[in-house]
């Protein structure tokens, strides 16, 4: 026994206090400083910059140089996050059924009969020229007549929006078109969110790089050779992103290890990310203005204005009343029907530049952020962390080569202290 001892002391003394300087105990330092570089600079160039910064060739494509990840990628990113709001948060069926048309009719009621008026007295005046002869108690009538059709129309047209609302709204669509137009929101939606994780990512590169830097120094001692501390280098600035990355998200079920929770570090927080991210998804991108904005300016926004059209024309041949027959008697038919096209047409045109009349109660009744944060704190966890993912895994392999080159930079540096 004592032979072994005598043997592995013989070792030490050879190997270690004999080659033994003060200075190698840099290594696990710069090590240590190496991995949170490698780390903080990785992250910084997943988002940054915005747009390219290099050369370019005269066709316009990149040559030499560097584009945030996230915003290089910027549709399919937005693409890839949408997935989860119109696939397991958001059902926009759902949400538009919480909306009763008569509310909305009863938002609208005091601007529409000023705006109907109006335009009954320009149409009118236009092309019926008896119109400023027409006693004022028979005006009265049709602006009465107006006044009960216009809360009847209204809650008609929303019912059918409603019943429609899948051929009108398209909300993968118009989050896409936000997101990918907005790359510094988007660049904002993952660093809020995941603000603690990507901090976790940072940090941890001190205490892996330190720990790894311990075992480098102990191989360097005894070699001394001048390629390993690049090499060591390499592999810290590759492992520590890895470790970072699989804490963050591995094991996706919590189990108990000596009575401490192990879990990955955002399933952790699943409940604290969900409020957070409900908060910027309905106030900054399913906001009220972006939702009605798609409807009445996107793809789908003939079969909208149809819907509008077809009620409003219905509408207005029963506010006429008299007045339609007197028209075709005294100007006729083709008058009437200049008439009609020219109020339903300016109403028609109208509705979109005071829809934000039902904004307050919209919101209130869709619910985008309880929504959202309700149904996301209860998604599974293999489900969950496939928000911040994709982030990393589109073009993980970029990080880690980042940090690889990075650590082996360092590791060459490295040699000129030592």
């Amino acid at each position: 026994m004592m032979e072994y001892i005598h043997i592995i002391l013989d070792f030490f003394q050879v190997f270690y206090i004999d080659r033994f300087s003060w200075w190698v105990l840099l290594i696990p330092l710069i090590s240590s400083v190496v991995g949170w570089g490698t780390n903080k600079l990785a992250l910084k160039m997943t988002f940054y910059p915005l747009e390219f910064v290099g050369w370019k060739s005269k066709s316009g494509q990149p040559i030499l140089g560097w584009q945030g990840i996230i915003p290089s990628k910027g549709v399919s990113m937005a693409d890839t996050s949408v997935d989860m709001i119109t696939d397991k948060l958001i059902d926009v069926e759902e949400q538009f059924d919480r909306i009763n048309p008569r509310v909305i009719a009863k938002e609208m009621e005091p601007r529409m009969l000023d705006l109907t008026q109006e335009i009954i007295n320009e149409a009118m005046r236009e092309e019926l020229p008896l119109w400023k002869l027409l006693p004022e108690k028979q005006k009265a009538a049709v602006f009465e007549r107006a006044a009960r059709e216009i809360p009847k129309v209204t809650e008609e047209i929303m019912q059918e929006v409603k019943d429609n609302i899948t051929e009108i709204f398209n909300l993968k669509q118009m989050t896409i078109n936000h997101l990918s137009n907005n790359k510094e929101l988007m660049n904002r939606m993952f660093l809020d969110v995941g603000d603690k994780e990507f901090k976790f990512i940072e940090y941890s590169g001190l205490y892996f790089g330190f720990l790894f830097g311990l075992a480098q120094m102990l191989i360097w001692i005894p070699f001394g050779a001048w390629w390993q501390l690049p090499l060591g280098g390499l592999v810290v600035g590759y492992l520590t992103n890895v470790l970072a990355l699989n804490m963050i998200f591995k094991p996706a079920k919590a189990y108990k290890l000596f009575g401490w929770k192990i879990q990955g570090l955002f399933i952790l927080r699943q409940k604290e990310v969900a409020k957070e991210y409900a908060n910027i998804v309905a106030n900054e991108i399913i906001t009220m203005p972006n939702i009605f904005r798609a409807m009445f300016e996107g793809d789908a926004s003939d079969r909208l204005l149809q819907i509008i059209e077809q009620h409003v024309n219905e509408s207005f041949d029963h506010t006429a009343g008299f007045s339609s027959a007197l028209i075709r008697i005294t100007s006729g038919s083709n008058s009437y029907d200049r008439i009609k096209e020219i109020a339903c047409r300016r109403l028609v045109a109208e509705v979109p530049e005071h829809i934000h009349l039902i904004f307050d109660y919209a919101q209130q009744a869709l619910d985008i952020e309880h929504t959202l944060s309700d149904k996301m704190s209860s998604l599974p966890p293999e489900d969950f962390v496939d928000f911040l993912r994709p982030v990393f895994q589109q073009d993980e392999w970029k990080l880690l080569l980042v940090g690889s080159v990075l650590g082996m930079a360092a590791g060459f540096l490295q040699i000129l202290t030592v």
